[in-house]
């Protein structure tokens, strides 16, 4: 059972995903998301399919019809190969549990590397509002873009992690919080999270977020990622590559939560990396309640009027102050990358 998220933050619903079907159906509708989650629920989804058919030629098809439903989230493809090398050496008889048990090891080994990841980003946060000065018990100024909390995992999240911990030892943090169109996962999803756990946050429309870091009211920007080329390119919820700029233009640092199975090896830079783009309606209709407490969709652009909904966008491993894996904070460069993998 995992939560719809389609229908946060105005309802809690529950769905269950018993079979490679429904797995499949969640991932693409976006009832699950979030790289970590989709690379859970794929494996999951491998598993369901193996217990009706173990042979390799299901195999091979059950894993392309997984992968094909999200392509730039690189966490899914991975998760499958886990799960595919894991069970292919063993005869069928053997394959479905092995891959259940497999699929139970990427979910533990994902909130060991989100807890990490969020005691990294803590510390820096921290040493950020040492460095600052002034009046200690001024809450330190974050913006995030898009969801990447626990809702995106199994649990802790990547990118909101921090501000869990930071809660947790008292040290005062604000969260401003892009809205993230065209799906909203910032303002329905983040929003609801941080006020969950009691995290002070504001939500803000996408284009607000440079004037704050103009104005000196942004501290530090983190944001999740969905694929991390071998150079420190970023693929990330489209708007990720704006508040990089403008970042970058007024000196605020800019870290990436990376947990290290979402960096790509194979895709030498952002041009490797394929962006999906989804349905238009994403973007023409939006979603949200009404006075009578019932939830529907209203059209926002014209007839007759294109649309174009790319999911993701690209920003520059050169804007990037940091990413911050599991196995600690490195530069967005090629050999970081490269040393990373090496101690491991």
């Amino acid at each position: 059972m995992t939560l719809d998220q389609t229908r946060l933050p105005f309802e809690q619903v529950s769905i269950e995903l018993d079979s490679l079907e429904s797995c499949r159906h969640a991932i693409r509708a976006m009832q699950v998301r979030g790289a970590p989650l989709i690379g859970a629920v794929g494996a999951y989804g491998l598993a369901f399919g193996l217990r009706r058919d173990a042979s390799d030629d299901a195999l091979r098809q059950d894993f392309a019809e997984l992968l094909a439903s999200r392509p730039t989230a690189v966490n899914l493809r991975w998760a499958l190969q886990r799960v595919a090398d894991r069970v292919r050496p063993l005869p069928p008889g053997e394959r479905s549990a092995a891959a259940w048990h497999e699929a139970g090891v990427i979910c533990e080994q994902d909130v060991a590397c989100n807890r990490a990841i969020g005691s990294h980003l803590a510390a820096l946060l921290r040493e950020q509002a040492l460095r600052r000065g002034g009046d200690p018990t001024r809450a330190l100024d974050v913006l995030t873009h898009c969801n990447a909390g626990r809702l995106a995992t199994i649990a802790y999240g990547t990118a909101l992690s921090p501000f869990y911990l930071l809660a947790e030892i008292g040290v005062p943090v604000h969260v401003w919080v892009d809205e993230t169109r065209p799906r909203n996962q910032g303002a329905s999803l983040t929003a609801w999270e941080l006020g969950q756990a009691g995290v002070p946050h504001t939500v803000i429309a996408d284009n607000a977020g440079g004037l704050l870091m103009m104005q000196g009211r942004v501290d530090a920007v983190i944001v999740g990622c969905d694929r991390v080329a071998a150079n420190g390119d970023v693929a990330n919820k489209v708007g990720t590559y704006l508040k990089a700029l403008a970042a970058h233009a007024h000196g605020v640092p800019f870290y990436v939560a990376c947990p290290s199975s979402t960096i790509d090896r194979d895709a030498n830079d952002a041009a490797a990396i394929e962006i999906e783009a989804r349905d238009g309606r994403e973007l023409s209709h939006v979603s949200g309640r009404l006075p009578d407490g019932t939830t529907a969709q209203v059209q926002v652009i014209p007839d007759g009027s294109a649309a174009y909904n790319p999911a993701f966008d690209l920003t520059p491993a050169a804007l990037v102050t940091a990413l911050v894996t599991e196995r600690g904070v490195i530069p967005a460069t090629r050999g970081a990358i490269a040393a990373l993998f090496a101690e491991h």
